[in-house]
């Protein structure tokens, strides 16, 4: 029996696709009756979807999104306010190879994360790199990054991602440094990436959230300019769900 040398080989040679493909035909009933030709390409094809699934794999972990959604999920039924032919829009990532932005607000529980995640994730099956990050923590690793020495390379990191979400902007209270650091953020993508950002506050509340007039100026005039605006609106759908739960339960 050369079934298990020949996984043994195909793992050496680093083909995980066939060795998954081969595993599940041996565990088939009767598999022996079908032709080794159709076996193979079976086999075959599994390696090739297998490979052409792992650069999407390697961007998706490295964008370390918050929620794991897909922009096909997203639910139009709900009474939020959201466009649908906007999202449709955005779904083609022509924004992101223009260098736009999208910003989402909208109160808490309506969904904003999950479009956000939504719309990343979607920019990663595309072939585009993301990352995720809540703006709060974002502003915390810099500082400690400032004192150990890897700024320098979360900054150049930062930079250079083709879709950077910055979730719960407008929550934290906002150092000195803080604005100069987001000024720079902003400044390296401007017209060379794409950003997304999620805020309980409206954009018009923005400039004041920030603090510093010039900084805001500087900041908001990298953002907004060039960015599709999705305003959700609603009761929490966490709530919504929260009531079926509870009306599904017996007593």
């Amino acid at each position: 029996m050369m079934y298990h040398p020949t996984l043994d080989k195909l793992q050496q040679l680093k083909l995980s696709g066939m060795v998954r493909a081969l595993q599940e035909q041996e565990a088939v009933p009767g598999i022996g009756s079908m032709p080794f030709e159709e076996r193979l390409g079976l086999m075959v094809d599994r390696e090739l979807t297998e490979r052409d699934n792992r650069p999407l794999q390697i961007r998706l972990r490295a964008a370390k999104l918050k929620q794991n959604t897909a922009l096909e999920d997203t639910d139009f039924k709900s009474p939020r306010g959201l466009d649908r032919s906007l999202i449709m829009k955005l779904a083609d990532c022509k924004w992101v190879a223009e260098h736009l932005n999208a910003l989402v607000t909208g109160p808490t529980g309506v969904g904003k994360t999950w479009l956000a995640c939504a719309l990343a994730h979607k920019a990663c099956r595309e072939g585009y790199s993301a990352y995720y990050v809540r703006l709060p923590r974002l502003l915390q690793e810099l500082d400690v990054g400032r004192a150990d020495g890897r700024y320098a390379k979360m900054m150049r990191q930062l930079g250079k991602t083709d879709v950077l979400v910055m979730d719960d902007w407008g929550l934290a209270v906002l150092t000195g440094q803080h604005r100069r650091d987001l000024l720079e953020i902003l400044d390296d993508r401007y017209n060379l990436r794409a950003t997304i950002i999620t805020s309980q506050l409206p954009v018009s509340h923005w400039h004041e959230a920030v603090g510093d007039p010039t900084l805001a100026d500087a900041i908001l005039d990298r953002l907004v300019h060039n960015a599709y605006m999705i305003n959700l609106s609603g009761s929490s759908m966490r709530k919504e769900r929260g009531k079926l739960t509870t009306g599904n339960q017996t007593t």
